[in-house]
This record gives structure tokens, sequence and C-alpha cells, in this order.
């Protein structure tokens, strides 16, 4: 059989800028509005939208360049500390709503939500534009850089009668990527020579990580699908010599939107002591002295960890970050002098267990939404990186592509990591065109042909319409007179104007309001919260 058309993964390439006050982390620029205003954001493996600083987080006490430490680039020839929405001739206001992340961490804040274009990269970079996407302006240091989600979960708004679909869902619906997957691993800063985050949608980079044939289910909750057994933490050179950090499975969460890793009390307090760490009691981290600095860069531990579903070692990946992935440092506004901290946090309960940004340095994960699975493996390097090499993941029932410069073929998969879709054969594939076309020809005689999904790709998925292949996705275009249910748990209600935004659980509901135009001012008025307690809006 010859060659199928397909869409090659789209590799969004780094900024190679290294931003963040919670330590040195490798971002992505991203092009807002019309006429385009850059930003440096950071990849969220939870979430799925978009989110960019406003002028309103930079206020008289910050540094005079707080715009650029919050990844805001020069617009119009001049420093910007914010994304300008009145400066935007595409944006098309939603309404200030409660920031839904890491609220099981105690991160707040709320966004001045609305429509505008997004493109990726920087200009003239052969990224692509896509207009009408979800974009919330924040001014919460909560969240210090903007965000990008990855993932294709829709957003639900109170005023909005059918969901808002993410950029990774626009990409594919738009047939410029192949599937709703992602590969993804944070870079490495202190690596020589240091080494950029590498982030392909579609696909996957062959060259940044040592495969292993391992691969998890998602997990049964839709916000949480990335969750993954550790079965253990052993740690060698540490100031205690070998020690083993954790014996007790836990289930914990691989999330890049937060820089720590959460783990149980008990385990923190054994790299407390592993480690010669501080506990600040004001800040919650936990801090490195001097004298124990200089110990540990010399000594370099090596921590492990062990992930897995059960304690079979035949069904576990085994992770190992240097200490150097552990050496980060907190800045403004989180202490007034850069202060050295091991990126570790105490979690109250085990809804907080989380394998941050920290861990994915050294981690690379491949997430595969049309087959609910994804991969960890440990992250390569090397002082001469070999090329990269970029292998399409399609959907269920489509063949497996390598791809290096936009054109697909198909390979051999029994090499590849699990998380790539297996090769078919050739009578296999026959057979899937064929019942295609009866399923094509049956769609269209009952009208519900999607006009926006190619041919060939209605071929590979077995005639099955693209929005019929992910329970996340609910079909509407925007501004479409369509109405699909809303997926209850993820529906947000505009906050009101006199009050702060409310903090919500999964179930809680927010009485809406509409916000009074006088608390406007140009381009538009935040709360900016402190403190991860608020109260709930309304009565």
């Amino acid at each position: 059989m010859g060659n199928v058309t397909v869409p090659a993964p789209l590799v969004f390439s780094p900024s190679q800028s290294w931003d963040g006050n919670d330590g040195s982390w490798s971002t992505f620029t991203i092009r807002v509005g019309t006429p385009e205003q850059n930003f440096r954001v950071l990849p969220s493996t939870s979430g799925q939208e978009i989110w960019v600083p406003v002028p309103e987080g930079c206020i008289s006490t910050d540094p005079s360049d707080c715009g650029d430490l919050r990844g805001v680039y020069p617009y119009d020839g001049k420093a910007s500390s914010g994304f300008l929405a009145n400066q935007s001739s595409t944006w098309k206001s939603i309404g200030l709503y409660d920031l839904i992340l890491e609220h099981q961490l105690g991160y707040a804040g709320a966004g001045m939500y609305g429509f505008d274009t997004v493109g990726l990269m920087i200009q003239n970079s052969g990224g692509p534009s896509l207009s009408g996407q979800v974009v919330a302006g924040i001014a919460t240091k909560d969240f210090y850089l903007g965000i990008f989600g990855l993932g294709p979960k829709p957003s639900n708004f109170s005023n909005f009668d059918y969901p808002q679909p993410s950029y990774m869902r626009s990409l594919k619906d738009q047939n410029k990527i192949p599937s709703l997957s992602y590969g993804y691993t944070a870079g490495a800063s202190y690596r020589i020579p240091q080494l950029p985050g590498s982030l392909t949608f579609g696909g996957y980079d062959t060259s940044r990580f040592d495969a292993n044939p391992i691969s998890f289910p998602f997990g049964t909750d839709d916000s949480k699908v990335l969750s993954i057994g550790i079965q253990g933490i052993t740690a060698t050179n540490t100031l205690q010599g070998t020690v083993s950090l954790m014996s007790t499975e836990i289930l914990s969460l691989v999330d890049s939107t937060v820089p720590q890793i959460w783990l149980p009390r008990t385990v923190c307090d054994d790299f407390e002591n592993a480690f010669g760490l501080q506990y600040d009691n004001k800040t919650d981290l936990y801090l490195v002295n001097d004298t124990i600095h200089t110990q540990l860069q010399k000594l370099n531990p090596q921590i492990s960890f062990v992930l897995g579903n059960t304690g079979n070692p035949a069904d576990t990946v085994s992770i190992s970050l240097p200490y150097g992935a552990f050496d980060l440092q907190a800045k403004s506004p989180i202490y007034a002098n850069t202060t050295n901290y091991f990126p570790l946090r105490r979690a109250a309960n085990d809804t907080q267990y989380t394998l941050g940004r920290a861990f994915l340095q050294e981690a690379y994960v491949i997430a595969d939404y049309g087959h609910s699975n994804f991969s960890v493996h440990q992250a390569h390097f090397e002082s001469h990186m070999p090329p990269q090499t970029i292998v399409a993941i399609l959907p269920p029932g489509g063949l497996t592509h390598n791809t290096t410069n936009g054109t697909s073929t198909p390979q051999n998969s029994k090499s590849l990591p699990v998380g790539a879709v297996a090769g078919i054969s050739v009578g296999a594939a026959a057979i899937l065109l064929l019942v295609a076309a009866a399923l094509v020809y049956f769609f269209r005689r009952r009208g519900r042909q999607n006009k926006e999904a190619p041919l060939a790709e209605l071929s590979l998925d077995g005639g099955i319409p693209p929005w019929q292949q992910n329970r996340w996705h609910y079909g509407a275009e925007l501004m479409s007179e369509q109405k699909h249910e809303l997926d209850g748990p993820n529906l947000r209600h505009e906050l009101g104007g006199e009050k702060g935004p409310a903090l919500l659980s999964d179930d809680a509901v927010v009485k809406v309001h509409e916000m009074p135009a006088s608390d406007f001012e140009s381009p538009f008025r935040l709360v900016v919260t402190s403190g991860t307690q608020r109260s709930k809006d309304g009565p």
C-alpha cells in the first residue's frame, strides 16, 4: 500500500531562555492578539488553557523589569509588563473567572478570560496561529510565568451553552497534528551543555529519551489522567550514604504546572535528614544553607523514583535524578534575596502527591489521549545530542509514522516505546478502508459528516468522526448554535466585581454576577491575591 497522507507532528521549539522565580525553567514562546504580543510560558500537563500575565500583576514594589521576569516580551518597541487586551483588535472578552488549576495545592487567582488569536513560537518561525482560542490574563503571582495547557479537555463557562476547545483540540480539528497526544520533557539548565525543553504535539522525539516498554493507563479522574504509583524512592551519596526514602506505595500525579515534588510528611522528614534541609514555616519550602549546599554539590547524590501501578519489577520504571535537578534558587517575591532551596513540599493529604516540573527535568512523558495511556522514560543527555527524530502517534486504528521533515512514512513499530500506535498490515488497512467508506456513506446519509475531518483521517479511524473519538470533546465549533451538555464539575461561573475570586472545590457552585463596568480599567483590573484561602463569592 502506498504512503498515507497524514499531518506531521508539530514540534513546538523552546524559547532558548531560562525563566522563573522558583528555578531556572525552559520556556516556550507564544504570540497572542492582533498585533501580536509575545510571552514566554511554561507547558502544563494538567491544564488545557492559555494564561498570560497582565500589567496589574506588576506593582510598585516589584523590580522595574517585572514584566520581563514574568516572561513578557517588549511590545511596540517598549518594555511591557503584561498582555494589553485593549491593544488587540481580535480580543473578545468572556469575563472574570476563577483559575481552577492547582486548587488542591493551594494555588489561587482569577483570570480575565476572552478569545483571541494565539500563535506558537516567534514571528516568522512557521509556527501555527489559531483564532478564537481561550486566553486568560492573570495577575496573581502564584503563577509567576504564563501557562500553556497541553490537554484536549474543553473549558466551560457559565455564560456559554457549550464548551470551548483547547489549543491541542483545535490543532487536531484543523488537521495540523495527527492525534491528541504529545511528548514533553522540561529540559535541564544544570546540564553541561544546558539542554532546553522539548515539546511535540501529535508525537514525540526519540532523541530525547531512553525508551522503556512500559505504559500506564490514564487515571479515572479526567483532571488527573497522568496519575501513577510511586513504588519507592532511594538515594545514593547523601549525607547519610545510601538511603531508602520511601518504601510504601503512593499514587502521584505527573504535573509540569508546579515546580516542586509533593510527598507525604514522613517521606519529607527522611529527605530532610538525608540532605540536611531546613524547613521554612513561612514559605513551606526546604532551604539549603551554604555549607550543606557545597557538600551536596561535591557528593552529587542520585535520587531514583520507581514508578508503577504494581510492585512487580517487570511493570515498573526507574527514573534517576542528579542533585542538580534539586539544586534550585528561589527569588523575589518568594524571597528578597536569591535563596537555595530543595523542590520538596509536604503534602497535607493524598490528593496533593505530585511529581512536578523538577522531576520532568530528567523524565520524558508521552501522553496519548486517543489510547488513554501514557509512558514515562529517562531523559537522554550527552555532550553532543543526536539530531531530532520525530515519531508520529496516530489515533486508534492508524499507522505509526516516522516524521523528520514534515512528511510521514510508515515504519515498523516493534522497537518503539509504548505510546506509539502499532503498525497494521496491508490487509487490515484495506479492510478498515472498506469499513470506513461504508461508515462515511452511512453518516452522510444521516447528515452528520464533519466538514473539517480529512478523508484520510476518517479512513484511518475506521470511519468514526473525530468529535466522537474522545469523550472530552463535544463537537461544537466556536460561535456555533449547536448545544451540548456541559461537564458539570468543571463549569465555572463568572466572579463578582466587589469580592475576591472564590476558592472552589470540585463541586462548589458560585452565584453568577456581572462585573460592573466601573470595575474595569484599561485594559482591565484584576484582584491580586497573595494568600491561598479565599472566601466564596456570593451568598
